[in-house]
């Protein structure tokens, strides 16, 4: 089942990416083996539970526009949005169990103590320097989304070790963040990778 959406284009504000257009096509809203698609799901959940600030990962920031469109249509308030880079591995791809130790699962049965997961989450986010020992405390005074970064974060192959290199992919120009966002203007393009792929749970 599809909702017919005309090809419409609709923009959202993202306070990381800025200003993003999408085309809102005849998309599906339930599948043909009866489970609702994720466009659908993802807007009722919040509707229902009256979310109004959606962060997850960039890679989905591709369906906004569809999602904006349809909480309109359902009566709803357009929450705001902030896309945040994801963590990849050295070929650009999303963290996967081929990519050895990522879970907090799996670093702990490798004898990681929380205190480094800590410390290489506050490292990612730019709120540390790597090996630094922080305390929630130090996150929360430290903490400015204006300073997030806006590339991914490379995991090294092995899974223990992060990185700050970039994905190995072209460069391509991200839309400059609108006045009085928490994005800033001048920042380097981002590499095209997962975040930037109209592909995902959307895709249906």
């Amino acid at each position: 089942m599809r909702v017919r959406g005309g090809d419409i284009t609709v923009e959202v504000v993202d306070e990381l990416a800025g200003r993003c257009s999408g085309t809102v096509d005849d998309f599906v809203l339930r599948r043909n083996d009866g489970a609702y698609a994720y466009n659908l799901a993802v807007v009722v959940d919040d509707l229902a539970q009256g979310v109004d600030q959606v962060v997850r990962g960039d890679d989905l920031l591709a369906s906004s526009p569809r999602q904006a469109w349809l909480t309109e249509r359902l009566g709803g308030r357009v929450p705001t949005y902030a896309h945040v880079p994801l963590v990849v591995n050295r070929q650009g791809r999303r963290l996967a169990k081929r990519d050895g130790a990522v879970t907090l699962a799996d670093l702990a049965a490798h004898g990681t103590p929380a205190a480094a997961v800590r410390s290489r989450l506050a490292v990612s986010l730019g709120l540390a320097e790597p090996g630094e020992p922080v305390t929630p405390a130090d996150l929360l005074a430290r903490f400015d989304p204006a300073t997030l970064p806006r590339t991914p974060w490379v995991w090294d192959a092995d899974g223990r070790r992060p990185s700050a290199e970039r994905p190995e992919h072209p460069a391509v120009e991200r839309p400059e963040p609108p006045a009085g966002s928490v994005g800033r203007p001048g920042d380097p393009a981002d590499p095209v990778g997962p975040g930037n792929s109209p592909s995902g749970p959307e895709a249906q």
